[in-house]
């Protein structure tokens, strides 16, 4: 594994001023120990749509955690006919789906924040270390603007919450809009969910449409009133 210091961390993101480039400097270091997370939202089609060009070999994992909406298994079948790519799915152990099902029912998640983020560690958070114990880096869409949490974000950065290796954000300087003016300039496969209402998509019964005014992430676990609201893949206090 590459290990790099805070002061070659820094220069990295002094240096980078693209996504493209930040792209390039790690795929042409890390591939193929680095993959793409992607769960096809926005963000992930765009970051695709660059890692494609640059390297059609480039890998691109997703979590499929059984709950999954249509419209997202429509976008992952646009995506590998469009750039000829193979997408590695990682699903949850079904011994524990199954033990935390008989436990707990079938929508454990609307109980409870607790019972919510027992489902998310065994549908998402599992799969994706089990993933990562065998990179030397990953890849993701992360805006900094989406939340608080991930506001601290930054183009390159030591993952500590998955053993020190490598984690790049290439488009986390971006804004909502400016994913969208990539999207349309490149005519990249999106989510279909996108286009009603839908701006943060992850499992079906735990996403909704936002209002008029509200946050871009509002859908997301509507029924809590947390706004620091994640499922633990990028949180580093584990929420």
């Amino acid at each position: 594994m590459h290990s790099f210091t805070a002061e070659q961390i820094q220069q990295l993101n002094d240096r980078f001023t693209t996504p493209e480039e930040v792209l390039r400097w790690a795929l042409e270091t890390f591939h193929p120990r680095i993959a793409l997370a992607s769960s096809f939202g926005a963000e992930d089609v765009a970051v695709i749509d660059m890692l494609m060009k640059i390297n059609p070999k480039a890998r691109i994992f997703t979590l499929d955690t059984g709950r999954l909406n249509q419209e997202t298994y429509d976008v992952m079948d646009e995506i590998r006919k469009r750039y000829g790519t193979s997408i590695e799915v990682m699903f949850p152990d079904p011994a524990e789906v199954e033990q935390m099902v008989r436990v707990n029912g079938m929508n454990l998640f609307y109980q409870s924040v607790g019972n919510r983020r027992l489902c998310c560690g065994v549908r998402k958070v599992q799969p994706l270390k089990r993933m990562l114990s065998t990179l030397d880096a990953w890849i993701t869409g992360l805006r900094a603007d989406q939340t608080e949490v991930r506001s601290g974000a930054r183009k390159i950065e030591v993952d500590s919450q998955h053993g020190g290796i490598i984690k790049v954000n290439p488009i986390v300087e971006w804004t909502w809009d400016e994913t969208w003016d990539y999207i349309r300039k490149n005519n990249v496969p999106y989510n279909k969910l996108h286009d009603r209402g839908y701006p943060s998509i992850g499992c079906e019964p735990c996403t909704r449409a936002v209002r008029p005014g509200e946050p871009l992430r509002a859908g997301r676990w509507w029924w809590e009133d947390d706004s620091q609201k994640e499922c633990g893949l990028h949180a580093d206090n584990g929420s």
